[in-house]
């Protein structure tokens, strides 16, 4: 049986050179470097006619409703060992198999770090400027040597997080529902509530998934306990934040900035308040989109076809 494989969301058009796909040669696939839905409709129209759906991450959602419009679905596979935006049950039901893929592990730190020396360094803007022969130097920087970091979780990426803030000197705070002093001793930050965590970091970045306990964390209130001159950094998702409450936390200047990679919606609408705001710093979810995670994601999805194939399917995610 010929099978169709849709590679999805391969923005960078790269997912064909990373790993061979020989090894897979009977099956047929497309590579979608677009996104393929604007809503439900659309991704079953793109997708109805695919056996085999290859997923980036969360790029494109997979509800119940998407998932009973593609009567062909066979194998599903998530980059990753988890993803939430899968109706895991709704698949159990139909007998799809859904895979995933090890990764890297840590390719977020270094955008949250990088948001926040762009938002007080303006290195980017900086040398924006000089490529287009403009007088010398403008900014006023602030170093983020002696500030507060403050962590919403402290997982493996927020433990990261941690250790890079002291590497630069910072003060580490740290907050989440089930965070215990214990841990924070062990990583080294200061274990404190959620208000004197938003009343005190100058940095407040998020670590924590996305759920429905986390689903709109920090609305107007908690902005409302923030420094004038503090930012907040979100590398985890979008929907964490009130979106409405931080853009007019941001317009009204209740904190100095905001450094995002993560949206409610995405790709970001080209008429989104956010590409307008000069407190704004905003990359288009680069978190996870490293070399070394991309070349742990496409060889193991081809492994997970090939198992799937030969009837021994691997990395199989179970539903919760």
């Amino acid at each position: 049986m010929a099978y169709r494989c849709a590679i999805l969301d391969d923005y960078q058009n790269v997912a064909l050179k990373l790993a061979d796909w020989s090894k897979i040669k009977e099956v047929e696939t497309k590579v979608f470097t677009e996104a393929v839905r604007r809503s439900e409709a659309d991704t079953i129209a793109a997708l109805k006619d695919f056996d085999i759906v290859v997923m980036m991450r969360e790029r494109t959602r997979f509800p119940r409703a998407v998932i009973d419009g593609l009567p062909k679905l066979k194998l599903l596979i998530t980059t990753g060992a988890y993803n939430a935006s899968i109706d895991m049950k709704a698949c159990a039901e139909r007998g799809i198999v859904v895979c995933g893929t090890t990764s890297h592990g840590n390719p977020t730190t270094g955008i949250a770090f990088g948001l926040m020396l762009e938002l007080t360094r303006r290195i980017g803007w900086e040398n924006a400027r000089m490529k287009a022969g403009e007088h010398w130097q403008l900014t006023l920087g602030m170093d983020i040597e002696g500030k507060t970091l403050g962590l919403i979780g402290l997982g493996k990426l927020g433990a990261r997080a941690a250790g890079v803030g002291k590497a630069f000197g910072m003060k580490v705070l740290a907050w989440s529902q089930n965070l215990t002093p214990d841990r924070c001793k062990e990583v080294g930050a200061d274990y404190v509530s959620k208000d004197e965590l938003f009343k005190n970091a100058d940095f407040l970045s998020i670590h924590v998934q996305l759920g429905e306990r986390n689903r709109g964390l920090i609305t107007a209130r908690e902005l409302g306990l923030m420094k004038k001159t503090a930012y907040l950094i979100n590398t985890s998702r979008g929907p964490i934040v009130e979106e409405k409450a931080l853009i007019d936390a941001l317009n009204k200047k209740q904190i100095a900035g905001a450094g995002l990679d993560v949206f409610d919606v995405e790709p970001l609408p080209l008429d989104h308040p956010y590409r307008k705001m000069d407190n704004v710093v905003i990359t288009p979810h680069l978190g996870y989109v490293s070399q070394q995670n991309y070349d742990k994601y496409y060889p193991d999805i081809v492994e997970d076809i090939r198992g799937f194939l030969d009837g021994r399917p691997v990395r199989v995610i179970a539903p919760k």
